[in-house]
């Protein structure tokens, strides 16, 4: 798959500064197959990366350079990277705000991006390919000044709603559309994975609304970026009594189908399990405990002890849910529950779960999941689950 992006050109706050990489990145540079050289009067600069990541490049002038915006990368060995071009005079990167990374070659000149594009077909993670073009000073001066393409702002810090009281009323129940934005999820025949938990999402909450038992939030309602860790804090806000996220990944392999339910684990149940985990992670949260004060060892003690309250509802949630969809006739993976270290599912007390609900790399699952007919059976069934779950875990509870 090669996914040709939009080149962007603006000013973002005049020269922003680059320092030091200060981050447990989910994409690592690697330098031995990456280079940077002379491409007739222009130049090529050929990077590869471990994984793909959400991406964008533009020209800034005063100096002229090029910048290439990452969702966290480990540009850690980027002075290794083979330099063979007089057109760049300097190059640098770290992180330049929370989850985002920021590579900057130093020009010689005014120069036009030709061409950017990502290939992720290789076996060796995804390459990153920005040709440079020269151009006039004037031309320079208008792609370097242009506005923002709409949708490729990077993410605002995401709409928390007012916290609310937990006890007698209706389920807090936070739904999770994976994905958004800049990163659209798994894609197969135009259709992106983002896009369809949202659509998924959307009727979900009216379905569960509708009955009275639930009082439901999203953590994003609009195709937009929303990062982890802002995702795991609207679920706090709200008071959660449970956070569903919502998937429908692809797998290289393709032939998995089926539903799929995930609890936390730190060891993926098997290694097309820790593959989607890479994909989906991307911080490692310490969520719902203030940690502040805390050396390494409390803080995770304490969030051990939480967890051991938490992770055996998780469990009864995952085999409610799979025992309706099972009831409902839908089809689910040959390991129908299984375990990966999800960021979305850190946090340790809010039971929390990973639905795919199928895969996109799957004719069938596609076709599922663009039907309402199938997504309502869906529905129904996760819904039944949840109620069957709430009141066991309340009789539980003492009727709590």
């Amino acid at each position: 798959m090669r996914a040709v992006l939009g080149i962007i050109a603006t000013i973002w706050m005049g020269a922003a500064p680059v320092w030091a990489q200060d981050l447990s990145a989910i994409a690592r540079l690697l330098p031995e197959t990456s280079s940077i050289t002379d491409s007739g009067r222009g130049v090529s600069l050929d990077l590869t990366i471990s994984q793909s990541v959400p991406w964008r490049v533009r020209v800034l002038d005063t100096p002229p350079r090029l910048i290439l915006d990452t969702r966290e990368v480990d540009f850690a060995q980027i002075a290794a990277v083979p330099r063979r071009s007089d057109a760049v005079v300097d190059l640098r990167a770290g992180v330049f705000r929370p989850g985002w990374s920021r590579l900057v070659l130093e020009l010689s000149g005014p120069f036009a991006v030709k061409s950017a594009a990502m290939d992720t077909a290789g076996t060796e993670g995804a390459r990153i390919n920005v040709t440079l073009a020269p151009a006039s000073q004037q031309d320079f001066a208008v792609l370097a000044a242009a506005p923002e393409p709409e949708g490729w702002a990077l993410p605002k810090p995401a709409d928390v709603p007012k916290v609310l009281p937990h006890g007698a009323g209706p389920l807090v129940v936070v739904l999770d559309p994976g994905h958004g934005g800049i990163d659209p999820g798994a894609e197969n025949d135009g259709h992106r994975e983002a896009d369809l938990v949202l659509t998924f999402a959307r009727e979900f909450k009216e379905a569960l609304q509708r009955s009275g038992d639930f009082l439901v939030i999203l953590t994003r309602d609009e195709d937009v970026f929303v990062p982890l860790e802002a995702r795991i804090s609207v679920a706090r806000a709200a008071g959660a009594n449970v956070l569903i996220s919502l998937h429908a990944d692809a797998l290289a392999e393709g032939d998995a189908s089926g539903a799929t339910l995930y609890t936390l684990s730190n060891d993926a149940t098997d290694e097309a399990s820790k593959a989607l985990a890479e994909r989906h992670d991307r911080d490692d949260l310490l969520a719902g405990i203030d940690l502040t004060e805390q050396d390494d060892l409390i803080a995770h003690v304490l969030m051990d002890m939480a967890r051991t309250q938490t992770t055996p509802r998780v469990d009864r949630l995952a085999e409610a849910l799979k025992a309706e969809i099972k009831a409902e006739g839908l089809r689910m993976h040959r390991k129908p529950i299984q375990s990966g270290g999800f960021s979305v599912l850190k946090s340790p007390d809010i039971p929390s779960i990973l639905i795919e609900l199928g895969f996109l790399s799957s004719d069938r699952d596609l076709a599922h999941l663009t039907d309402p007919a199938w997504r309502a059976r869906m529905i129904a069934a996760l819904g039944t689950g949840l109620t069957k779950w709430a009141a066991a875990e309340a009789a539980l509870n003492g009727g709590q």
